[in-house]
């Protein structure tokens, strides 16, 4: 069992390390403002501790980016990078822009030749980041029930190990693990929040996930 760091106080963050409370380890939350996650913390169990982002970094053997998107990077480069240097990272974040969504469809401050999980990547260069997470909604993150079918999650990442291990907490999850190859992918994984959304925001639609079928 590890400690688990996990950057952000929200609904994912919180979702995230109930999980992997549920599966024997410590989790930290990080985050500028405790009183938000008493509650949680109250709730959650002895396993459960609530930190400042710094603090949360430090505590983790393995961390997860659970923040807003435009504050992203921003924070990444406001933690010393020793502290992250070699962990592996789970990005969960999107960059949604603050732009309401246009019939349904998000609007992002990345393109399509950019993603923001490579502009983490960048700012902190030492750590092994993955992306996990980011293309379903928080409450279908963990042990979701289709019915005994098990969703896809989409991962990526420059780091072998690093996706090896996020695959084997995507499993206990619940889900199977899709690998699409280097941190470049981030950028065709990103763009399924938009798609995820879109029967949310049209029809209040919220209870589906993505199945990627392979042909025998």
């Amino acid at each position: 069992m590890k400690n688990i760091g996990i950057l952000g106080s929200g609904v994912v963050a919180t979702t995230l390390g109930d999980g992997f409370l549920k599966q024997g380890h410590a989790v930290m939350l990080g985050t500028g403002h405790p009183e938000k996650l008493a509650e949680w913390q109250a709730n959650a169990g002895p396993g459960a501790r609530v930190g400042s982002m710094a603090e949360a970094a430090a505590f983790g053997e393995l961390l997860v980016l659970a923040v807003k998107g435009h504050v992203a990077a921003h924070l990444l480069r406001t933690l010393d990078a020793n502290t992250l240097d070699g962990k592996t990272v789970i990005d969960a974040t999107n960059p949604i822009s603050e732009t309401p969504p246009e019939n349904g469809v998000l609007h992002f401050f990345t393109n399509f030749d950019e993603s923001l999980m490579e502009a983490c990547q960048t700012a902190v260069p030492g750590a092994h980041f993955v992306k996990a997470f980011s293309s379903v909604g928080a409450h279908l993150m963990v042990q979701p029930d289709f019915g005994g079918t098990q969703p896809s999650m989409f991962i990526c990442g420059n780091d072998a190990d690093a996706k090896a291990e996020v695959a084997g907490i995507v499993r206990a999850f619940g889900h199977e693990p899709e690998d699409m190859g280097g941190a470049e992918a981030a950028r065709a994984i990103e763009p399924l929040c938009i798609l995820w959304c879109i029967p949310g925001f049209r029809s209040n639609e919220w209870g589906h996930a993505f199945k990627l079928l392979k042909k025998n």
